[in-house]
């Protein structure tokens, strides 16, 4: 059976692990140089990895174990770009070839990306995400900068400026946009994770005892610098605020990578937890194609592991395989119950979606092509203005850029939902088209 992995995260390596212990010798295709995924990517320097992972470091190395002792048994190819899907072939690009990669199954762990939100000046010199910001440190060993502010909506706030912390950074402080009653009221549904809870609540306190300001339930402003970010600007206890730095992470949660399962034939559902567009199912996600980890649900590593087991099951039942039914139970019952878990993380930290639109006209709202609030918000009140995403994109340009709209894309809905006064769903998503990520004209010749 010829069954291609599409990311070597904490799902892909589940699934290929399943797959290899069932005689399934599948081909496991990453964009990174090493496995793990954004969680447990390898770290340049492994001594570092007890100090920063503090406990999560067994976990990190049990999946590092766990791959290395399957890596005779499956057809890795690190340093691999799966750019598009079309008539059961996969394309891909490696070492500066593009080549099409024939499957009969097609599993897609392809993980998420960081949520951001436009604020005035996130475009200087000096703003970084949260994921970019935990890459830097742990697969090359350097900050984003001396003095560094993290903010936005995440759980990975404090987990990011502990391991800057940790790391001897001076960390300026923590803005969190979400009221802290947030954080209380959803306790019920995050206590269906109590260890993961008992974590977060550690991390925060770690902060606090090296002296990181914690303030919830601000409201950003500006990102203060010409040339290169001098400080945040931002109101809370209702007085504006500048805390000074030379640097600044921000997150607002994470959308997964769902254009390779789009332009696999998934059906997607509008989730309202999230305010997004999902694939449709978990698991199997339409003829010959399965999607598991982050890429259709975001649940946490721990999750992706268990969807990823059961995504590589149900391709091997697919195929006449035998399974374990228990063990297929205990794995639904363990992402269900994880899951609960992100749903009460996304109450007790809330997607500003109401500030969108507030924002001044002259935010940028689109990097790539350089598109402001006020571009979109003109040619939506026009006459004949777009009330639909993908119209908005025709007609000024907003997610044609390099990055195809993957980082603004839910911003631009919001903004065209709340011009047109209309429910999110109904302006729609940003369509998915190949590549999925930028290649040189010369590859997209051979391929």
């Amino acid at each position: 059976m010829n069954v291609v992995i599409v990311g070597a995260g904490p799902a892909g390596i589940a699934a290929a692990g399943v797959l290899a212990s069932h005689g399934v010798r599948p081909v496991l295709v990453d964009e990174a140089d090493t496995p793990g995924g954004q969680v447990w990517c390898r770290f340049r320097d492994e001594r570092a990895v007890d100090t920063l992972m503090r406990g999560e470091a067994s976990h990190y190395r049990r999946i590092h174990a766990s791959f290395d002792t399957l890596r005779d048994r499956i057809d890795y190819r690190p340093g691999t770009l799966a750019w598009a899907v079309s008539d059961r072939t996969l394309h891909v690009a490696a070492n500066g070839r593009a080549d099409a990669q024939p499957f009969e199954r097609l599993l897609l762990a392809t993980g998420a990306a960081d949520r951001t939100l436009p604020i005035p000046g996130w475009t200087t010199p000096g703003v970084f995400t949260l994921g970019g910001a935990q890459a830097l440190l742990k697969g090359q060993g350097c900050a984003i900068g001396r003095l560094v502010v993290f903010l936005g909506a995440s759980p990975l706030l404090y987990v990011a400026a502990l391991q800057y912390a940790l790391a001897g950074v001076a960390v300026a402080a923590v803005l969190d946009t979400t009221p802290f009653h947030r954080k209380l009221h959803a306790l019920p549904r995050l206590a269906s994770d109590a260890t993961t809870l008992r974590r977060g609540v550690l991390t925060m306190a770690a902060l606090r005892s090296r002296g990181v300001p914690i303030r919830h339930g601000v409201c950003l402003r500006r990102v203060l610098g010409d040339g290169r970010v001098t400080g945040i600007s931002f109101e809370a206890d209702g007085r504006e605020q500048v805390i000074a730095c030379d640097a600044v992470a921000m997150g607002f949660g994470l959308k997964p990578e769902t254009q390779l399962a789009e332009l696999a034939g998934a059906a997607f559902r509008f989730d309202t937890a999230s305010r997004q567009f999902l694939p449709a199912a978990d698991g199997r996600c339409s003829d010959s194609v399965y999607a598991a980890g982050d890429g259709c649900a975001i649940g946490g590593a721990d999750a992706a592991e268990a969807s990823g087991a059961l995504a590589a099951y149900a391709v091997l039942a697919d195929s006449g395989a035998a399974v374990p039914e228990r063990e297929r139970a205990a794995l639904r019952r363990r992402v269900a119950r994880l899951r609960r878990f992100q749903r009460g993380l996304a109450d007790a930290f809330r997607w500003p979606a109401h500030w969108i639109a507030a924002m001044p006209d002259d935010t940028v709202l689109c990097r790539c092509d350089c598109v402001t609030v006020g571009e979109m918000r003109r040619a939506v009140r026009l006459e004949l203005g777009p009330r639909e995403v993908n119209r908005g994109k025709a007609i000024t340009r907003v997610g044609m850029g390099r990055c195809e709209g993957r980082f603004c894309g839910l911003a631009v809905a919001e903004l065209i939902a709340a011009e047109c006064r209309v429910p999110l769903e109904d302006v729609g998503r940003l369509r998915a088209q190949a590549p999925v990520k930028p290649l040189s004209l010369a590859m997209v010749g051979e391929a």
